[in-house]
């Protein structure tokens, strides 16, 4: 169990759809959040909230070595013991109509952005007698949805990651968790993703409910954790009997294409965005 009270916590994403909504529980719960995002304004936003001895706005893109460096200084400044991965890249769309550019900065955003920040704060969080690296993760992460192939590969290597860490520093002071959050009502999505969820029937949670949940979940030290019902069901379903889930998804395809293909004349350009999750 991690007592956040007085506690310095980096959060990547910090302005995002969860992410602003996740760095005001921790405040309320007594943590100075060093809140590093792309979005200078979203960031001030937080400060003038929650005021500036609660909040460190840090305007950085985590996925360029300078951003990073930026991060790390002020994690060393402030003798942060917490870090939380919360930003992610979106990338809904056909695999095989989805560009080379995209596919690379959807991976270098979810997954080699992570992996060199968690490298560049272990020095700082392992002076501490306790620290943790928690990575807010998706169901997409845990289970393999058409239409999200590129993004849910990014999320199953960040979840191997953490995984692989917490095995590797299983006998020292940080420990790693991952907690992974189903669809949540943010602007994360793109049009085309949410009129395909609403014609699924996905329920969608609402952030600051999620953001809760995640700073308990920190707090208690959950080391993995499928937020939603029948998500978590479904997680652990695919894991046992992967083929009970290839044949219910199948059966989802024509929906999916549909939604999801290039040639949807509503289907939104995909931006690429760093600053939710």
């Amino acid at each position: 169990m991690i007592v956040l009270s007085g506690r310095c916590v980096v959060l990547t994403g910090a302005s995002g759809g969860i992410g602003a909504p996740l760095a005001g529980a921790l405040v309320r719960r007594g943590a100075h959040v060093i809140a590093v995002g792309r979005q200078a304004a979203g960031l001030e936003a937080l400060v003038d909230q929650h005021g500036a001895r609660a909040i460190t706005a840090l305007a950085a893109d985590v996925t360029d070595p300078a951003g990073r460096q930026r991060v790390a200084s002020a994690a060393r400044n402030h003798s942060a013991s917490l870090l939380v991965l919360a930003h992610a890249q979106p990338a809904f769309g056909l695999f095989d109509e989805q560009p080379e550019r995209l596919l690379r900065s959807v991976i270098d955003a979810n997954l080699i952005a992570p992996m060199l920040l968690i490298r560049d704060l272990m020095p700082v969080l392992a002076n501490h007698r306790q620290a943790a690296v928690v990575a807010i993760g998706s169901t997409l992460g845990n289970l393999a949805h058409p239409g999200f192939v590129a993004y849910g590969a990014s999320k199953f290597g960040l979840r191997g990651l953490i995984e692989g860490l917490a095995r590797e520093h299983a006998d020292t002071v940080v420990t790693f968790q991952h907690l992974a959050p189903r669809a949540t009502r943010t602007a994360f999505n793109s049009a085309a993703a949410e009129a395909m969820n609403r014609e699924l029937g996905v329920t969608h949670d609402d952030p600051a409910e999620v953001a809760e949940r995640l700073a308990w979940a920190i707090e208690d030290g959950e080391r993995r954790l499928q937020l939603g019902w029948p998500e978590s069901l479904f997680v652990r379903i695919n894991s046992l009997w992967p083929a009970l889930v290839d044949k219910s998804l199948s059966k989802k395809l024509a929906i999916v294409r549909r939604h999801a293909s290039a040639r949807n004349p509503n289907k939104d350009r995909l931006e690429a965005t760093h600053d939710q999750a």
